[in-house]
């Protein structure tokens, strides 16, 4: 047996195919020119009519399988999108590229989404000299709507918007649906190879508050991707070659010269780095050994690479010590890895005659590019410009990536733009196919709106501020008593869950192109969108079923047996918003902007709240406390909501505990 979903998807695509093809036979009927001779004419339309017959056979075919294709969510959304496309391309053929606006309602009295296309198809129809009104549009729309198992009915309202109220049945069918088979995201048409470059710290230099944004938001981009069933990379493009490292093996060889057989004592690299740059610009002497030993290291002799890895491997263990907090995965492929690389890719731009000589330099102008790349320095040795090119060939060519994110802050998206052009000037790649992006984002700032800096005005180190985090949010959980409830390796737990869980939310809540505040007391803040708040709601979610006694069995069965009734207007919510989760993917996956996924979990659980209160998931007799009714079909959309919330905290890289 082979894979079901990759099964249906075949059958999926001869259908539509088959529709296509019997779509183009039933338009050609419909050409006057092609009725040559009166007698054929009844035969053509007999024709015409046992087409339509098969067509829509195929089409209800179609529909009646889709609900049950697969163990994944369905993106409503996305399907509106289809059914609303098929309405408006029937409905105006004589426009090209008519536009698609479906969206969720914002109100729900007028419906669940709304198609607001007919607006601007009446204008795109003015400029063609057809003045129609754009409610007569929106009727010719819901009049082309195909049959759909989405649509109960259609209203238009105002100007031309065009309100869409879901079956309750579908939706019902749908949260069974996610009960039974889990979050499972719907299916890609093909698997493709992802490379995230993010975090990219500098070797013998701490990871400071600068890090922070990188690490984060490449984490949450690789997770999202990895859940939609991509083929990830995960890069970490550290600093660890140039002439820096001529004076700090110079520094080395000075201050532990047996570091060949004994393992230096480096305890403070930041303090060594200082030490070898204070003497690098006050010693002549100390000056020309470090750049012999640059020379040294780049002709790759044992000795000067033995320090060299020394070095490196101090401050690996100390990035480790970051990434062990936030949770973080990632292969370490350096400046030094693209070293060899970098001069096949100068040879192809001097070979195609993109090289041009600059008083000594070699740079390479982009199309469209006011700025030049330098890919050689007058003395021969290559630049930042030359290594990221190098790389971008490598993931290219060699990693074979049909998608490269560059996670860096936004002041690189000048260099990043001129590297792309020059890439795609050379043909590596075509944008319209590979997708080859920079996701810059905002610096972190202080309370008091300045660049965030400690009171002596030096960059804040990650990891005095993670630990920062870990007391705080002790502090926090002995002000709410917990540690009088919890056990000590539980209070831990919660701890770790807290601090760390508020310092990543408090940055993926925010839009990552703007700079945000840094502020302990609004990240621990337990009202409001903040990471306090939701892990305590998700808490509170998870105890309900504990409290009615009722075991992830028990959950099992009344999926499959038991209706999700959404009759009451709290309910209907809950349960439109539950299932909104795989269209909220998809926009973050097209924009790469997670604060989207926050502002959705704080919108789901929001709506939880609003549930809970108003609907009885448990009924208990007042006197005694003991429960006396279980609605089980609300404890299903309880457990629905945990089961989305859960997912969206692991795509944060969230990890919330069982008690709080």
């Amino acid at each position: 047996m082979g894979d079901p979903v990759t099964e249906y998807t075949t059958r999926l695509q001869q259908q539509e195919l088959e529709i296509q093809s019997l779509s183009a036979e039933i338009e050609s009927l419909k050409n006057p020119q092609n009725l040559n001779a009166s007698a054929r004419l009844e035969e053509l339309r007999e024709e015409n009519n046992k087409l339509k017959y098969r067509l829509n056979i195929l089409k209800r075919g179609l529909q009646e399988e889709r609900p049950q294709c697969s163990q994944a969510m369905l993106n409503i959304n996305q399907r509106l999108q289809e059914i609303f496309g098929d309405a408006i391309r029937a409905a105006c053929p004589e426009l090209d590229n008519p536009p698609l606006v479906v969206a969720p309602n914002q109100q729900a009295k007028f419906g669940d989404y709304q198609c607001n296309s007919a607006m601007a198809m009446a204008q795109m129809l003015k400029a063609k000299g057809m003045k129609i009104n754009p409610r007569e549009i929106a009727e010719k729309i819901i009049q082309n709507l195909p049959d759909n198992e989405l649509i109960q009915k259609t209203e238009i309202a105002g100007p031309g918007f065009i309100n869409v109220h879901l079956k309750r049945q579908i939706v019902s069918k749908l949260l069974s649906n996610l009960l039974i088979n889990g979050v499972k995201p719907p299916p890609l048409a093909s698997k493709k190879r992802v490379v995230v470059d993010f975090s990219s710290p500098n070797i013998a230099k701490e990871m400071h508050v600068g890090h922070l944004r990188s690490t984060i938001i490449g984490e949450s981009t690789c997770r999202l991707f990895e859940f939609l069933g991509y083929d990830v990379l995960r890069l970490n493009h550290v600093g660890d070659w140039g002439t820096q490292f001529g004076m700090l093996i110079a520094h080395l060889q000075d201050k532990f010269p047996n570091y060949l057989t004994v393992s230096p004592p480096i305890s403070d690299l930041q303090a060594f780095y200082k030490e070898s740059k204070k003497r690098f610009d006050e010693e002549e002497d100390f000056k020309k050994r470090a750049y012999q030993c640059v020379v040294r290291l780049q002709s790759k002799e044992p000795d000067f690479i033995k320090g060299w890895n020394l070095i490196c491997d101090v401050s690996r263990k100390e990035f480790q010590r970051v990434y062990d907090c936030l949770d973080i995965s990632i292969i370490e492929r350096g400046e030094s890895y693209y070293q060899d690389m970098m001069t096949k890719v100068v040879k192809e731009f001097e070979d195609k005659g993109f090289v041009q000589m600059d008083e000594g330099r070699k740079i390479v102008f982009a199309p469209g590019q006011s700025v030049p790349l330098t890919v050689v320095k007058s003395d021969g040795g290559y630049t930042y410009d030359t290594s990221d090119l190098a790389a971008l060939h490598n993931r290219l060519f060699d990693e074979k990536a049909d998608i490269i994110i560059y996670i860096t802050d936004s002041g690189q998206s000048m260099h990043f733009q001129l590297v792309f052009a020059a890439a795609q000037m050379i043909g590596w790649y075509n944008p319209q196919v590979t997708r080859v992006e920079h996701a810059g984002f905002g610096v972190v700032l202080g309370e008091d709106k300045k660049k965030f800096k400690t009171r002596s005005g030096d960059t804040v180190r990650l990891m005095d501020l993670l630990e920062e985090g870990l007391k705080r949010s002790m502090d926090k959980l002995k002000e709410k008593e917990r540690d009088k409830v919890l056990t000590p390796e539980e209070l831990t737990k919660a701890q770790r869950s807290v601090a760390f869980g508020c310092i990543k939310y408090a940055d993926l809540s925010h839009n990552r192109i703007n700079d945000y505040v840094f502020s302990f007391d609004k990240m621990l803040d337990d009202r409001g969108n903040t990471a306090a708040y939701l892990l305590y709601a998700f808490t509170r979610i998870r105890s309900i079923t504990r409290l009615a006694n009722i075991d992830d069995a028990t959950l099992r069965k009344a999926a499959e047996t038991t209706e999700v009734l959404l009759d009451h207007d709290k309910e209907w919510k809950l349960g439109k918003c539950i299932l909104r989760f795989p269209e909220i993917l998809q926009k973050v996956l097209d924009d790469l902007l997670l604060h989207t996924l926050c502002d959705y979990l704080y919108e789901l659980a929001t709506t939880f709240t609003e549930f809970y209160d108003s609907c009885y998931c448990v009924e208990k007799d007042r006197q005694t406390g003991e429960v006396v009714k279980i609605n089980m079909w609300r404890m299903l959309l309880c457990h629905a909501t945990a089961l989305i919330m859960a997912k969206c905290f692991d795509i944060l890289g969230i990890n919330p505990v069982e008690r709080m």
